[in-house]
């Protein structure tokens, strides 16, 4: 391919408009999604220890996720501003192939995750047996099934090569038209990498909807006689059907547009078309930390420690915060020290107010009215003035 005819490819075929929205949204889900995957992976490494095997996938999605958003949006949003693909051939093979492997590693992690629920609910006495070694086992199996099809088209089974909009590059959807090997790749990657994981996630979640409905034992059996542990399987089931349908709402519209692409008239599908469908796509990195930092308790208290950590630690360091920091800490103090009682005219009165009057008896009686207090001894009442009494509580207080 000439130099004239590469100009030509990696121009934009869209509005200068469109591309400058292109590229704040995608900065915009960048932001969001660095931001919120970070968090999710500083969370899951603080409570590393307490992990379970299920955990291991929502970990891997963030992963892969964060994985996307930091080998294609830099690359993305100033092509998107500058209305052309701005770093060449070599740079726009790197960027399809990160996009495949990113994305299908997401969508294997899912379906693995899909079968691993169904497994615990419907099938519990295997279920029990998941542990983690099992879980790192699937996580590198999934990593090894995208890889086989991002490295394909460099190894010339299918080809990469710029987006139809211009601004971008993925995989060769014309190519199909023309060539046997380019169209039995596009078949492979849409039964194996679309079509099957999309039957599993749907069937899976569907066993374990009419396993729960028809005996709620089962849920209660499928990860521990413990009830604490059934009710956070269960939530990770819930939070996963919700992960799920978001990626595929984000990913379902480039699918439709790749495929009408690839098997009808690539010529008739609107640039725009393939433009709209990639902002959904890339839209999908969000959802994981969002729903699990949300929705999650665990999740949520460990990063609402954390939080408060960091908070000490600001504040530790500003020489302001030093008084209020003592002053709070001997107000503390002067609460523990003070131990409430109920007295004979029904009012509150605190010990440690008038311990410290008992070097001078007389000061106290005239600064304060003088209150009693009533003490059981035996089955007898014994009625005494509040500052006759020692520091430390009477358990026959009345």
């Amino acid at each position: 391919m000439g130099n004239d005819s590469d100009s030509a490819v990696f121009v934009s075929s869209i509005s200068k408009e469109n591309d400058i929205l292109m590229g704040s949204l995608y900065s915009v889900f960048g932001i969001l999604s660095l931001i919120g995957n970070c968090i999710l992976l500083l969370v899951a490494y603080h409570k590393r220890s307490t992990l379970k095997p299920a955990e291991f996938f929502i970990i891997n999605l963030s992963i892969s996720d964060l994985g996307m958003t930091i080998s294609l949006l830099p690359l993305a949003i100033p092509s998107a501003f500058s209305h052309r693909w701005l770093f060449g051939e070599i740079t726009c093979q790197f960027y399809a192939m990160c996009g495949v492997l990113f994305g299908l590693c997401s969508l294997t992690n899912l379906t693995v995750l899909s079968l691993v629920c169904c497994l615990k609910v419907c099938i519990p006495n295997h279920g029990n047996k998941f542990s983690s070694t099992h879980a790192r086992l699937l996580v590198a199996g999934v990593w090894c099934y995208a890889s086989a099809f991002a490295l394909g088209p460099l190894a010339q089974w299918g080809h990469y090569s710029p987006e139809p909009y211009g601004t971008a590059c993925c995989i060769d959807w014309q190519a199909p038209n023309h060539e046997l090997l380019a169209l039995s790749y596009i078949i492979c990657l849409f039964l194996f990498c679309y079509a099957l994981p999309c039957t599993i996630i749907f069937f899976s979640y569907a066993f374990i909807l009419l396993t729960v409905r028809g005996s709620r034992q089962a849920v209660q059996q499928h990860v521990s006689p413990q009830t604490k542990t059934t009710n956070a399987h269960t939530l990770i089931v819930k939070l996963s059907v919700a992960v799920c349908i978001g990626f595929l709402a984000a990913w379902t519209p480039y699918a439709f547009v790749a495929m009408w692409a690839a098997f009808g008239n690539a010529k008739q599908v609107p640039p725009a078309a393939f433009a709209l469908a990639a902002v959904f796509a890339k839209s999908s990195t969000v959802y994981n930390p969002i729903v699990y930092l949300l929705c999650k308790p665990n999740f949520r208290e460990c990063l609402y420690r954390d939080t408060s950590m960091l908070k000490q630690i600001i504040y530790k360091g500003s020489p302001q915060s030093e008084p209020k920091e003592r002053f709070g800490s001997t107000s503390q103090r002067n609460k523990d020290t003070s131990i409430s009682t109920r007295f004979s005219n029904g009012q509150q009165e605190s010990h440690g107010a008038c311990v410290h009057c008992t070097d001078n008896a007389e000061l106290c009686h005239m600064t304060t009215p003088q209150r009693t207090a009533s003490i059981l001894t035996g089955s007898t009442y014994t009625e005494v003035t509040i500052c006759q009494l020692s520091g430390e509580p009477h358990a026959d207080f009345l």
